[in-house]
């Protein structure tokens, strides 16, 4: 028996905002016809949408709700469709102007930077609130960008004084000791994408002054030792590529007034096998502590180009085929 078909209408009070809800030749209305079956047809600011009562529904409040955040003034992009729309389906209680407009700081470019998922609301309000915050995801789902505008806003607004940013120097296929230049040369490739993010945020310039003031330091974790760090918003990157030892040396360098944000992909480790993770290890130690949160993004949160979500998934599925095999070869 075929699905009953439902027909329902929109209509937008504007007709200078509805061209920009529909895109550039319909194409924002043309992909969401592929992705939930349904068929939408405009006149003027009327807009109808007929196809499965799930499809229709989920069209008819994604678009109501992309349209009240263009009202609202949100530069919208076809991008955010997609975006918009794995939010609903993750959770239908949450309103996408509560996740789009939740504006943690803007870039120099003027760029509004905000959560684009319902994983990156939670991550954002879990910096807001806790002192330490663990992120574990895979690539891709904006664990250290947004960690880096949080810590960028915090400077600003006079939070913190400065802003530590952390990665661990592992040699993943290379030897250091093969590399030309010396220590600085040497450990300089494996921060270059914390110099990334700190440059989407801010003019080039201005960065590189506040480094050279000391106020933003970019340095390999083995340099964290011995120290202790007040006033100062912390990002460890690549956290599982850590030891127990530097994890747990990384934690307790800790100071007044400071905020530590350590991200990782527990999938992506690249320490010897006889080595175990201290970002896993500290997922086991450290849960239910009051004052830490972890938060875990999946490839679902992905907010890379859409081929990355579909790649994350295939390399998955293999994992899993294989840990199906081993099984079955050790049983």
């Amino acid at each position: 028996m075929a699905k009953e078909k439902v027909s329902r209408q929109i209509t937008l009070d504007d007709n200078t905002l509805a061209p920009v809800l529909f895109g550039r030749g319909g194409e924002n209305l043309k992909w969401l016809e592929k992705r939930l079956g349904v068929r939408i047809d405009t006149r003027g600011t009327l807009v109808t949408i007929q196809g499965g009562a799930e499809g229709v529904g989920l069209a008819e409040r994604l678009l109501a709700e992309l349209y009240d955040l263009l009202k609202s003034g949100y530069q919208l992009t076809l991008p955010d469709f997609d975006y918009a729309l794995r939010i609903l389906i993750a959770d239908g209680s949450i309103h996408l102007k509560d996740v789009f407009m939740d504006s943690v700081a803007t870039s120099y470019r003027k760029k509004r930077i905000a959560p684009k998922s319902v994983a990156q609301k939670r991550y954002l309000d879990a910096i807001r609130r806790y002192d330490i915050v663990f992120a574990i995801g895979p690539a891709g789902t904006g664990k250290t960008y947004l960690a880096m505008a949080a810590a960028v806003a915090a400077l600003s607004s006079k939070e913190v004084d400065r802003i530590i940013l952390v990665r661990p120097a592992v040699e993943a296929g290379e030897k250091l000791g093969f590399l030309p230049g010396d220590l600085v040369a040497k450990v300089d490739p494996y921060l270059r994408p914390l110099y990334d993010a700190l440059h989407d945020m801010m003019d080039f310039e201005r960065a590189q002054k506040l480094i050279e003031r000391g106020t933003i330091e970019v340095a390999p974790l083995a340099f964290m030792r011995g120290r202790t760090l007040n006033d100062s918003f912390v990002i460890l990157d690549e956290a599982q590529n850590t030891t127990i030892d530097q994890m747990k040396m990384f934690l307790t360098r800790l100071g007044f007034s400071s905020k530590a944000v350590i991200t990782g992909d527990i999938t992506q480790i690249d320490l010897p096998l006889a080595r175990p993770s201290g970002l896993v290890e500290a997922q086991k130690i450290l849960q239910g502590i009051d004052g830490i949160e972890f938060v875990y993004f999946s490839e679902t949160d992905v907010v890379r180009h859409p081929l990355v979500q579909e790649v994350i998934k295939a390399f998955e599925r293999a994992a899993a085929k294989k840990e199906a095999g081993t099984r079955e070869e050790t049983s």
